[in-house]
């Protein structure tokens, strides 16, 4: 089994060690930044292009962008919902997603910008809902096993009282069987747009109702909703949660230029 990975070295080298460390138990081979991977595959030096060649068509398929690593299991190892679970609880420390082909996504810490919008976003609708009274917010650790099989973990999430109450305790304490109603992605600077836009397009497929795309690299939310192409809003002050989130209202000066 292989982890590809697209770390900027300068940047993320302690982290990588410590990604590295976790999964040497697990007899993983890890491959280092893009210039390194032509050199580990078995080309002839004769056929330069050609190693070039894959080694751009391996960062391709394998690397989503500069904060994660891509470890495949299937069709070697299946993981069920539970020993995922299991594995997660084990590196507390790290952020993990699995997608819906069972691959596994590990994610860098944030730096402090991102978490502190992150923080404001969880504030502003956690204090909406506390009024409201009709959902839950999560926060990103949560995490959500949606109808397709992928494990997703949003930077913030809304669900809806009644449909939590469907759930037993045990369901409640591991990874949410269900998709969030209403679910808000934060794109770093590091984040890869095109990425972040196809999980929110899993989110609607999986049957969210509401979604909030927001980029403050660009100062740009993408608003999506079922059946809809997705609305781009351009630097926006404020936006609205609509029909799903009754006059709740997010401000936006916090979000784009943090005050700290």
């Amino acid at each position: 089994m292989i982890i590809y990975n697209d770390f900027k070295e300068s940047e993320s080298l302690t982290w990588f060690m410590k990604i590295q460390s976790v999964f040497e138990k697990y007899q993983l081979q890890i491959y280092r930044p893009y210039r390194d991977i032509s050199n580990m595959l078995s080309v002839n030096r004769k056929h330069p292009q050609k190693a070039q060649s894959e080694a751009k068509m391996y960062k391709d398929h394998f690397t989503d962008s500069t904060r994660q690593m891509r470890l495949r299991f299937y069709p070697a190892i299946t993981l069920t919902d539970d020993q995922f679970y299991d594995f997660c609880q084990i590196n507390r420390e790290l952020r993990i997603e699995k997608t819906d082909k069972g691959d596994m996504l590990i994610m860098s810490p944030t730096g402090g910008e991102t978490s502190r919008r992150n923080s404001e976003l969880i504030i502003e609708l956690g204090n909406w809902a506390k009024k409201d009274k009709t959902g839950v917010v999560f926060d990103s650790s949560g995490g959500f096993v949606l109808p397709n099989g992928a494990t997703r973990s949003p930077d913030a999430a809304w669900v809806t009282r009644s449909r939590l109450a469907g759930l037993t305790r045990k369901q409640k304490e591991k990874f949410i069987p269900l998709c969030p109603d209403f679910v808000i992605e934060l794109r770093s600077s590091s984040d890869s747009l095109s990425i972040l836009q196809e999980k929110m397009q899993e989110y609607m497929d999986n049957g969210a109702k509401l979604g909030w795309l927001i980029d403050p690299v660009q100062k740009k939310i993408f608003i999506y909703r079922p059946d809809r192409d997705p609305e781009c809003l351009e630097n926006p002050k404020e936006i609205s949660g609509e029909s799903v989130l009754p006059k709740f209202i997010l401000a936006l000066d916090e979000i784009w230029e943090p005050k700290f």
